[in-house]
């Protein structure tokens, strides 16, 4: 991974480098490597992490063909 700082702005560069690993999935695999995790809880956690996904592509593609409404945009 490499990013490219301009300008002597390494805040700019440190902003980006973290945006990269967040895409990337690396904060959480750190994470979930911290602490051991039974093969059980780890079985478990992929099989939630399985649904989920797929839930969500489900929701997605029928948001797509009209069958579900768009999810409404939420003001901050």
């Amino acid at each position: 991974m490499q990013i490219i700082v301009r300008d002597n702005n390494v805040d700019q560069a440190l902003k980006a480098l973290k945006k990269k690993m967040q895409r990337e999935g690396i904060f959480r695999e750190m994470k979930l490597r911290d602490h051991y995790e039974k093969p059980s809880v780890k079985r478990a956690r992929e099989r939630a992490e399985g649904v989920r996904r797929t839930r969500k592509l489900a929701r997605k593609r029928a948001q797509r063909e009209g069958l579900l409404a768009a999810p409404k945009n939420r003001v901050r």
